[in-house]
């Protein structure tokens, strides 16, 4: 798929309060079509279709499309935020320690723990914020 800003729907912006400007559909495209992304990925994949769109730009539109919801932002690691599109938030991230590669799991999967987490401690999580470390499928085989 080739990113274009055409490919966010203007009312889906302006619907929820927010201006609509190229580099702001861009931003949400670009998240859309990349998936698990760090704000430096995001800007030299937006970068290709607006090369005069610096990391500053990106960074002040991921604030502001999360803010209205429809970005989530996960750390996956030790660097930085990675963010995603927040209709894909129904998943736990799994994190290979060794290759890097993120996958995803059901969130059911940690129904049990959730409620415990709950019942035991009367902690209630945000569990799309929760990575998963170990190794990969792939690597385990190796």
């Amino acid at each position: 798929m080739t990113l274009m800003a055409g490919d966010v729907a203007p009312h889906e912006i302006r619907q929820r309060g927010l201006r609509l400007t190229p580099q702001r559909e861009l931003v949400l495209a670009a998240v859309r079509e990349l998936g698990h992304s760090t704000p430096e990925e995001i800007s030299t994949h937006v970068r290709k279709l607006h090369p005069g769109i610096n990391l500053s730009t990106v960074y002040r539109n991921l604030e502001t499309l999360e803010k209205a919801g429809f970005l989530v932002h996960t750390h996956l690691g030790h660097g930085g935020a990675t963010f995603h599109a927040a209709d894909a938030t129904s998943h736990l991230h799994l994190v290979c320690s060794n290759c890097g590669s993120v996958s995803e799991a059901d969130l059911a999967i940690a129904k049990g723990f959730v409620e415990e987490l709950v019942a035991e401690h009367g902690f209630q999580t945000d569990i799309t914020h929760f990575a998963i470390y170990g190794e990969c499928a792939s690597c385990v085989t190796k």
